[in-house]
């Protein structure tokens, strides 16, 4: 079955599970971030694993639910959980689910994630609202054949992130008194985490974050024509190297989690403003 195909079986059967439920929104909640969630109202979640073709996330700390909502008073798709390339899924399974969003009427994404910092000035807790990526993972969720229903051979990459939400997010984090930058992020492969001599290589290039998801989700959310903003919780500061130490998972959940009230705040602000 070609992918396309596997797109449509998807939204055929979610249209039946929600009534054709409709939004322009579509909202990815990362590490730790999945308590956004609970400030949807007139919520419906259905497990991953009951939509045709929809990968299972393995990391423990992702629901791996897709919900339909209100959230600031607007219809939102919220994706509980994301997959990733080091779970062991192609690029075209980590990002099937950004392709059934805009199949089910979604021009528009908001993705959230956490992230280490490899810029002296951003902290641990800190919002960080991503204006560019370097992208330094092994596969293109684009390669292969393409399918111009889904999008151009080669789209351009130029204004991946809108500037406008951007600049509205910054002003209204300033308001509120949350700490908050704009910045580069970088993708690589994980699941480990960097070496100090790779965190001073990502300085070095011009990143201010490193994570493991993220920019595939947005090159292929670009490719289909739609709207992006993005989020990182800095998890973890990795720079300057004589400021790092050893990291666990459950420390980075934890930052996630204690800094997600700031960010619902954006997120529901953005969702006013733009859905």
């Amino acid at each position: 079955m070609s992918l396309f195909d596997q797109i449509q079986e998807a939204t055929s059967f979610l249209q039946e599970k929600t009534n054709s439920f409709s939004a322009s929104t579509g909202i990815i909640l990362g590490t730790g971030l999945s308590g956004l969630a609970d400030q949807l109202t007139d919520a419906q979640a259905i497990p991953y694993g009951e939509i045709p073709h929809f990968p299972k996330s393995t990391v423990e700390s992702h629901r791996g639910q897709l919900l339909f909502g209100k959230l600031a008073g607007k219809p939102v798709f919220a994706l509980a959980g994301r997959f990733h390339y080091y779970e062991g899924y192609s690029m075209q399974q980590v990002t099937f689910p950004i392709r059934v969003l805009r199949a089910l009427g979604a021009t528009q994404m908001i993705i959230s994630n956490a992230a280490g910092s490899v810029n002296a000035d951003m902290e641990a807790g800190d919002l960080v609202f991503v204006s560019d990526h370097i992208n330094l993972q092994p596969e293109n969720p684009l390669r292969g054949p393409n399918d111009e229903r889904l999008g151009p051979r080669f789209p351009d990459m130029m204004h991946a992130y809108n500037p406008e939400w951007i600049r509205f997010a910054l002003s209204f984090a300033q308001g509120a008194g949350i700490r908050a930058h704009r910045g580069i992020y970088a993708g690589l492969q994980g699941p480990n985490l960097e070496t100090p001599a790779e965190y001073q290589f990502l300085h070095t290039i011009g990143a201010d974050l490193v994570g493991m998801s993220t920019v595939p989700e947005v090159i292929v959310a670009r490719h289909a024509g739609m709207n992006v903003f993005v989020c990182s919780i800095v998890s973890n500061k990795c720079y300057p190297l004589s400021e790092l130490t050893e990291t666990t998972v459950e420390e980075v959940i934890a930052v996630a989690q204690e800094a997600t009230p700031k960010l619902e705040k954006i997120v529901a602000a953005l969702v006013a403003e733009f859905a």
